[in-house]
């Protein structure tokens, strides 16, 4: 199955952001395979930075990298995805300021949900960074559970049992981009909720 050809933006409704950077994962799975999801901010402003770009995408280079933190022998994206670990964004075209409107986030979070709908045996749900957050938080609320994660700085409510559809919800910083690894403190708590979300659906070996 073609994660691309199962969700689509018609209307593109967002202003502060890049359409033509729109990038949902072009990438063909099993969904019934995939455990964990790990969901970032948005889309890279350039294309070859994406998860699934060919080459050495940003992305993906930071990505393994916090996999790696977190215990996990892998080097590429596509071996993490081989353990049925899905990569994906909050919002599908790239931002064009430092943050998100609240509107744009909630905005494409019909498309994230659409997009995890897809997804009957998922375990654990990593949310990287605040979009990520708000993200699951609106479609939650959308359907009349309220929110999944508390309002508050990340590292205060990180490390808590959270639940989304009856998966595990981890709060966490974002790992996708430049900023990885900038503070040391930051990494390290996104190496042990990756690590808590592995344990969660049984791939920490």
């Amino acid at each position: 199955m073609r994660i691309d050809q199962c969700i689509q933006c018609l209307d593109f409704p967002c202003q502060d952001v890049i359409h033509a950077a729109c990038h949902i994962p072009p990438v063909d799975l099993d969904p019934a395979k995939v455990s964990v999801v790990l969901i970032s901010e948005s889309a890279a402003p350039d294309t070859a930075d994406n998860y699934d770009a060919p080459g050495d995408p940003l992305f993906a280079r930071t990505t393994v990298l916090a996999f790696q933190d977190a215990g996990l022998s892998v080097t590429s994206i596509a071996e993490i995805r081989a353990l049925g670990i899905h990569l994906t964004t909050a919002v599908k075209c790239a931002k064009t300021a430092y943050t998100l409107l609240p509107a744009t986030i909630d905005a494409c979070s019909r498309l994230l949900e659409a997009e995890l709908d897809l997804f009957p045996q998922l375990k654990a749900c990593l949310l990287m960074g605040d979009a990520a957050i708000r993200a699951v938080n609106t479609i939650s609320k959308r359907a009349g559970s309220g929110r999944v994660i508390p309002a508050g700085s990340t590292y205060k409510i990180r490390g808590q049992d959270y639940f989304f559809r009856g998966a595990r919800a981890f709060p966490s910083y974002l790992q996708a981009g430049p900023s990885f690894g900038l503070e040391k403190s930051k990494r390290r708590m996104i190496a042990e909720d990756i690590a808590a979300a592995l344990k969660i659906a049984g791939l920490d070996g």
